[in-house]
């Protein structure tokens, strides 16, 4: 069984893999700031900063693949954002790096592009949507497919980026019924991300087959990844409730939605 390190596995993606990475054959090793409240048989739990390169180099000795899902997980600060995600990318790549570990996989976000326009008709490649961040948030996630690159093209890593829509239990606005991730198929994306043949570098959505996607699953479909679940069968009760999705409203009408809006502005969140 190979062991997989985790970083950031208290967060509800880390949880989600928690319980489905097992059952796909994997060991974990499961890191995070905050101790785990559920240790389960057979996981190993490390307390620690992914931020702090030499703990990470200590939890990645002997792992086969890092995952690396620690940071903020929304809009802060600069300094808070520089400081947690920008560092701890840097910190789990080189740690590999350093350990000999060749696969990685990160959790990047549509946030990395968020104000690309969504496309009239078809869906949205990646080679179509080039870095233009929403938000501080969306800036890490660009520098973290920059760093994820040019470990690959330095280093000779395989680094898969997962430019992840909405993970959550179920949709619950009306932009999540294109973007929503579910939770078994967050496990089926980031098991294929690590055990697809020689990805070198790799950037793929992360969303699950829905009916109302904005974004083209062929590269993350070409690793391997075939996504069961979608978003349609809360539609109706979405709908019902929220109203019908407007396709001027800016919350649909670029990829970021809502983080695209006024109210992620920097002086909203200024120290």
């Amino acid at each position: 069984m190979s062991l997989v390190l985790v970083t950031g596995a208290a967060g509800r993606i880390g949880t989600v893999l928690r319980g489905g990475l097992p059952e796909r054959g994997w060991a974990l090793r499961s890191l995070d700031v905050v101790p785990l409240p559920d240790v389960r048989p057979g996981e190993e739990q490390v307390v620690a900063d992914a931020g702090d390169l030499v703990a990470m180099v200590d939890a990645t000795e002997g792992a086969s693949a890092v995952v690396h899902l620690a940071g903020i997980s929304g809009e802060s600060t600069w300094p808070a954002i520089r400081s947690t995600n920008i560092e701890s990318t840097f910190c789990a790549l080189e740690a590999a790096r350093l350990t000999g570990v060749s696969r990685v996989v990160l959790a990047s976000s549509n946030h990395a592009t968020g104000y690309t326009p969504r496309p009239d008709g078809g869906l949205l490649r990646e080679v179509d949507a080039p870095p233009r961040p929403d938000t501080y948030y969306g800036v890490s996630k660009v520098a973290m497919e920059a760093l994820g690159s040019l470990y690959v093209d330095r280093y000779g890593l395989d680094v898969v980026c997962l430019r992840i829509g909405s993970a959550f239990a179920e949709p619950t606005t009306t932009r999540q019924l294109a973007t929503w991730l579910s939770p078994a198929d967050t496990v089926s994306l980031v098991d294929a991300a690590l055990t697809a043949p020689s990805p070198g570098f790799s950037v793929i959505w992360g969303v699950s087959a829905n009916t109302r996607n904005w974004w083209d699953l062929t590269a993350a479909r070409a690793l391997g990844y075939e996504p069961q679940d979608d978003a349609e069968v809360y539609a109706e009760a979405l709908i019902e409730a929220l109203g019908t999705p407007d396709p001027a409203d800016p919350v649909h009408a670029r990829v970021g939605g809502e983080y695209t809006l006024a109210e992620f502005d920097a002086e909203n969140f200024q120290a």
